[in-house]
């Protein structure tokens, strides 16, 4: 948003000139300044000057003799201009001025005819774009130096609102806060309540008051639309906004002064000079100012007439009622919506406007009176015409001051600084709010600020006055603690991830159902049937993923496109499911994806990863967060079905690893084979594990081959083994895998690595021997498998 600094000191006398000092006073409140412009005048010797005559050239049909006083006697100048007669007061170039871009002016004969300097327009001052006739002023005397009455030069403040800050979506929200920042006195906005005549026709009706809480409209009658003056467009111009016409000119000006958008209707254009807010019917047609032809949603509110709908509320008028030259009544509709719909429905057509910028931040219910009597006081003035009737102001739901309780100790507390009570409320009380009691404080919120509803919103409003380079940095108070469990945990799984030679990636949570779709999915899982976002940037993005495992793909198919041989990729994310309720269920996952071969010794081959690298990530990743788990073989969607494997904590499966299938890799576009897994983090023990000095003697290591059918998993095989184990074994791994001759069809042979060891002393073979047969008897007990070689 633009701020004229000249703009700004018509509401309060600012103690300084400096730019950078009313910039760092921004800053400090809260509103960033992006960039300063400082507009300078582009032009020299140039003053007012009055026409006296109007005369044809003799000696030409298409330019004038125009005879100018301009405060020093009478000059004839020639002016090719036809959009002036005489008694028109102009800007004239004297010999010697120079107007913008350099351009010299001195004396010219044309046509036979000596030219003294020449009347200039405002392109060739360097104000505007209009070039096609001269400027004619509304105000100024002979010799009057122009200078003064384009307001330059001036500072214009590029600023940066948050969301949050509705009140300072204008010119006087901002003089507001600047006003509180110096603690000086704040003039109210200059307007002069109109004198009405007679009676108006006009009815308004609000049959959706949730969606429109007022709705304010006056008749004005005798307009004569037309350009409006210098001064209105010259700020108009600084502030951003490109002139129109009086009438559209002053909606936009109070709109940018007080932050109340507005809309003025062609009051003939309108049937029956009926008013209805509504919503929108299915498919219901509308024509915006655009002139786009656009299909309504029937969540869309509009201003309608009793036939049709003229307007999308808070967001764009309609070309059907619009004004235009041969305009001469005028409705003015100032109102209060709510900031949600306005939001939406300005996603819905692709509408952003400002009036749209403000309704969606919320604008003050209180305003539109005030609004709607500066507009009409700047309409009459500028287009003539008359007030008919007093003000309709339809108000179905009033405001109902919002009183927060604000105890004596809250603002030591949260900005770690003592600030007497004095002190707090002078501040508040600057912003506008109004103070009651001390230790707790009722403080009353004003209607224009909706974004104060808590203790902490009126501390923060303590702290822009108080100076956030005023509250030290220090470390905050309250008994002492450690990291909350959760994230443990994440930064254990991210040691983990990076060590195991894995670099983290961040996707958007937004994706597409095409991306769900390529990993083939079943029809009953609910990573098929993610949420769909209401307001999509696109069908692209249209969904919240279910899943970490299509972001992970789509960064392995980026590397590979950039010729990156080895890729291993990991993310610590959200996922999303439906869920009873208005909010889905959000689960934490980490998933993992990689591609290409291994880092091997240049002397060696490097090995393609398979399922086994797979499996060792997630052996990595538990053995990480001491948490016990197993594998179970069974078919993964989306995944090798002879190559893929859930993970089971406690009986529970928590996540999948293993080999992509390979039809899911071409779909994302992938070479090669790729491996990856996804687990559910709650599935990580949150128990902080307490330290255990390893053991000092070493320990015992044996093999073990066992025969058991082709159906029992090497996970089953492991879980028997280290239940029966005891106490003594440290670490079991499985190292061998056969079947075929001599084995009987249907058998294969599980080998493991057993490692035993005592924190008290040296094991020997001797005390294992009843370790060993009770694992063997275990075996054969639990999966009917036998110790080969026995």
């Amino acid at each position: 948003m633009r701020v004229p600094l000249s703009w700004l000191r018509d509401f309060v006398d600012l103690p300084t000139d400096d730019p950078d000092d009313i910039v760092a006073a921004l800053n400090g409140l809260g509103i960033e300044v992006e960039e300063v412009h400082r507009l300078a005048v582009p032009f020299t010797g140039v003053v007012v000057a009055s026409v006296e005559a109007v005369r044809a050239h003799p000696s030409a049909d298409r330019i004038r003799l125009v005879t100018i006083d301009d405060g020093a006697g009478g000059k004839e100048v020639v002016c090719g201009a036809w959009n002036f007669e005489a008694g028109a007061t102009v800007a004239y170039a004297t010999v010697g001025s120079v107007l913008a871009g350099g351009l010299e002016v001195g004396e010219r004969t044309i046509r036979g005819v000596l030219s003294p300097g020449m009347i200039a327009s405002e392109k060739e001052l360097g104000l505007g774009d209009e070039g096609g006739g001269i400027l004619v002023l509304d105000r100024g005397v002979p010799g009057q130096d122009f200078m003064e009455l384009v307001g330059l030069p001036d500072v214009v403040f590029d600023v940066a609102i948050t969301p949050n800050r509705p009140d300072a979506m204008s010119v006087y929200g901002v003089a507001r806060d600047l006003a509180a920042f110096y603690d000086l006195p704040l003039r109210a906005v200059a307007f002069t309540e109109p004198a009405s005549e007679g009676e108006s026709a006009v009815q308004v009706r609000i049959e959706d008051p949730d969606g429109c809480t007022r709705f304010t409209a006056r008749e004005i009658r005798g307009v004569a639309v037309g350009p409006s003056p210098l001064w209105m467009r010259q700020r108009l111009r600084a502030a951003g906004q490109r002139p129109i016409s009086n009438i559209v000119d002053v909606t936009n000006y109070v709109m940018l002064e007080l932050g109340q958008p507005l809309h003025a209707f062609d009051l003939d254009l309108i049937p029956s000079e009926t008013i209805v807010v509504r919503r929108a019917v299915a498919a219901e047609p509308l024509r915006t100012l655009d002139g786009v032809d656009r299909v309504l949603d029937p969540a869309d509110l509009v201003i309608a007439s009793p036939q049709a709908a003229l307007g999308l509320a808070g967001v764009m008028g309609g070309g059907d009622s619009e004004v235009s030259e041969t305009t001469t009544r005028i409705l003015l509709e100032v109102a209060h919506f709510e900031p949600t719909g306005v939001l939406v429905t300005g996603k819905r057509h692709q509408l952003r406007t400002e009036a749209v910028a403000r309704f969606e931040r919320g604008v003050d219910p209180e305003l539109p009176p005030i609004a709607s009597a500066r507009a009409t006081s700047l309409m009459i003035e500028l287009a003539g015409g008359t007030a008919v009737g007093p003000l309709i102001d339809e108000y179905p739901r009033p405001h109902v001051p919002v009183v927060v309780e604000l105890p004596g100790t809250e603002v030591a507390r949260l900005l770690g600084v003592q600030v007497p009570d004095e002190a707090v409320a002078g501040y508040l009380r600057r912003l506008g709010f109004g103070v009651e009691g001390v230790g707790p404080a009722r403080v009353t919120v004003p209607s224009f600020r909706p974004d104060v509803t808590r203790p902490a919103d009126l501390v923060e409003e303590v702290a822009r006055l108080h100076g956030f380079d005023r509250i030290p940095a220090r470390l905050p108070t309250g008994v002492g603690g450690r990291l909350p469990s959760e994230e443990v945990i994440r930064r254990s799984v991210r040691r983990a991830m990076v060590g195991a030679g894995f670099s983290e990636t961040m996707a958007f949570d937004f994706v597409g159902m095409e991306e769900i779709s390529a990993l083939v999915i079943d029809p009953d899982d609910p990573r098929r049937d993610p949420v769909r976002i209401r307001n999509p940037l696109s069908e692209e993005q249209a969904y919240l993923r279910s899943t970490l495992v299509p972001g992970l793909l789509a960064g392995i198919r980026v590397n590979q496109a950039r010729h990156r041989g080895e890729i291993a990729l990991f993310e610590v994310g959200t996922v999303f499911r439906k869920a009873q309720g208005d909010l889905p269920a959000q689960p934490r996952h980490v998933a993992f994806a990689a591609a290409g071969r291994l880092p091997a010794p240049s002397w060696e081959a490097a090995p393609e990863r398979d399922v086994r690298d797979a499996t060792g990530v997630i052996e990595t990743l538990f053995t990480a967060l001491r948490t016990p788990f197993a594998l179970e073989q069974t078919p993964q969607t989306g995944f090798h079905p002879g190559r893929s494997a859930a993970v089971v904590v406690a009986g529970k499966s928590v996540g999948i690893v293993g080999e992509i299938h390979p039809s899911v890799a071409a779909a994302f576009g992938i070479e090669g084979r790729v491996i990856a897994g996804e687990i559910d983090m709650s599935a990580f023990d949150p128990h902080r594990v307490e330290f255990t000095a390893p053991s000092a003697f070493p320990p015992v290591v044996f093999d073990l081959a066992f025969e058991v059918g082709d159906d029992v998993p090497a996970g089953r095989l492991i879980e028997v083994i280290r239940q029966s184990g005891g106490m003594l074994l440290d670490r079991i791994e499985l190292f061998d895998v056969f079947s075929g001759p001599p084995l009987e069809a249907g058998r294969k042979s599980l080998a493991v690595r057993l490692t035993f060891r005592d924190h008290a002393r040296t094991l020997t073979d001797q005390d294992l021997i009843p370790v060993r047969g009770e694992m063997t008897a275990a075996v054969m007990r639990e999966l009917g498998g036998r110790l080969r070689g026995a």
